[in-house]
């Protein structure tokens, strides 16, 4: 194929942005090659591994826990490195402006990329704890490659991860529970009673928080036997404003915005040395970058229709774009949920205090999350010509299937309010004779 096809360069913003960026485009055979390499580069010979959430909450996860174990890689070279990518200035529209991860764990549209004379390509490898970045999804993979790359008697940490099925995990798991020193398992996610127990009974020293209160790091902080000192407690609530969107905070969107933007390794020695006072490369960096992402968003919000479902206003759009600014954008304009429809398949659901059945939604397609924030991957894509139906269309058949779960589940709340009305008018009489 034709690099040219798949590079934004000067394309217009309103054609690049209905299309995956160029990791879409990467065959998967070769991505799992290098991230099998990888993963074994960061595990071999390392005294812990954690495997964690790749965004601003999974990495401070993982920021932490180097600290406790003063494990924290030198933030020069990635200081370095970022200076020279402000100085270089050819960012590709198309590689930028986007947060296509969410709850599901479903894939970003981007796929890192590594030079030979990269100065940082093997930053994955020198620390002596290993990090692995996983979706819900890919739990199984990351359990499975450190029980086959880490040597034994090492400790082990998931974070800021909820597996849907504990059958995926229960085999790497139960290898990990004979082989490893410790795992401990920290997570603010909604846990299934069933999948939580099992988790334990293999030995793990799982931790979930309430997750109307606590992000993952809230959980990290307080869980590890160590000193931290005032900046990672703020690290932890500045990042829980983004997490949990309280949004009170403009500091979290920094950390947001940087955690998709860095890769895992920078964004955990940056935050790892500067807390929340990121330095001003940094911060030059992500202002560059919210240039393209505040574009993006608005021709996101410019897409959107907005359909009646029971009692709810569902406002449907597609592109790339970071999908909480689109959904918070749309609620403002008098939505009770958002679906935002990505071009390599997947859709982030949001809601509001009016409409907490994200989850139950995503449910129905393929995807899970939490009440107000969750994310699908619809079963509907069989070959490339679906793909080309979903771009040319901006994602026509996804949006269907969607808008029809939202219709599923106000049914069964409709049913559920009319059983609870009913035991409420038993109870009344009762109360009368």
């Amino acid at each position: 194929m034709d690099d040219d096809l798949i590079d934004a360069g000067d394309a217009p913003r309103s054609r690049y942005t209905k299309l995956p960026g160029k990791g879409f485009f990467y065959p998967d055979s070769l991505d799992d090659e290098r991230a099998e390499r990888r993963a074994r580069e960061a595990i071999e010979g390392s005294e812990a591994v954690v495997i964690a959430d790749g965004d601003a909450d999974g990495l401070a996860c993982a920021a932490m826990i180097r600290e406790a174990y003063d494990a924290a890689l030198d933030v020069e070279p990635f200081e370095d490195a970022i200076a020279a990518r402000l100085a270089d200035d050819g960012t590709d529209p198309g590689d930028a402006g986007e947060d296509d991860g969410d709850e599901a764990g479903t894939e970003g549209d981007e796929t890192e990329t590594e030079g030979d004379d990269d100065p940082l390509a093997d930053a994955h490898a020198e620390s002596p704890v290993g990090l692995l970045s996983a979706g819900p999804y890919s739990i199984d993979t990351a359990l499975e490659r450190v029980d086959a790359y880490a040597d034994d008697g090492i400790d082990l940490f998931v974070c800021d991860l909820c597996p849907d099925d504990y059958e995926w995990i229960a085999e790497p798991l139960a290898a990990l529970a004979d082989s490893t020193d410790s795992i401990r398992w920290f997570d603010h996610h909604q846990w299934d009673d069933d999948t939580a127990a099992a988790v334990r009974e293999a030995g793990v020293d799982l931790v979930v928080g309430d997750s109307d209160e606590e992000c993952t790091a809230d959980v990290t902080l307080r869980s590890l036997d160590h000193e931290f000192d005032d900046r990672w407690a703020e690290l932890a609530e500045v990042t829980r404003d983004h997490d949990l969107w309280i949004k009170e905070d403009p500091r979290s969107d920094d950390l947001a915005d940087y955690s998709y933007w860095a890769g895992a390794e920078e964004y955990a020695a940056v935050v790892g040395a500067y807390g929340v006072d990121l330095p001003e490369a940094v911060r030059s960096f992500v202002a560059e970058r919210r240039v393209e992402k505040e574009a993006r968003i608005d021709l996101a919000v410019d897409r959107a229709v907005t359909h009646e479902v029971g009692d709810w206003r569902v406002a449907v759009t597609y592109g790339r774009c970071s999908q909480n600014e689109v959904a918070e954008r749309l609620r403002e304009a008098g939505a009770d949920a958002a679906v935002i429809v990505k071009p390599a398949g997947s859709a982030s659901i949001r809601g509001s205090e009016d409409f907490r059945h994200a989850h139950e939604v995503a449910g129905r397609v393929n995807g899970g999350g939490h009440p107000q924030a969750a994310g699908c991957k619809p079963d509907i894509y069989d070959d490339m010509l679906d793909y080309a139906h979903h771009w040319s269309t901006e994602g026509q058949a996804c949006k269907r299937v969607i808008l029809a779960a939202f219709e599923a589940v106000a049914e069964e709340v409709d049913a559920a309010e009319e059983v609870a009305g009913e035991g409420s008018d038993d109870d009344a009489g009762e109360t009368a004779e």
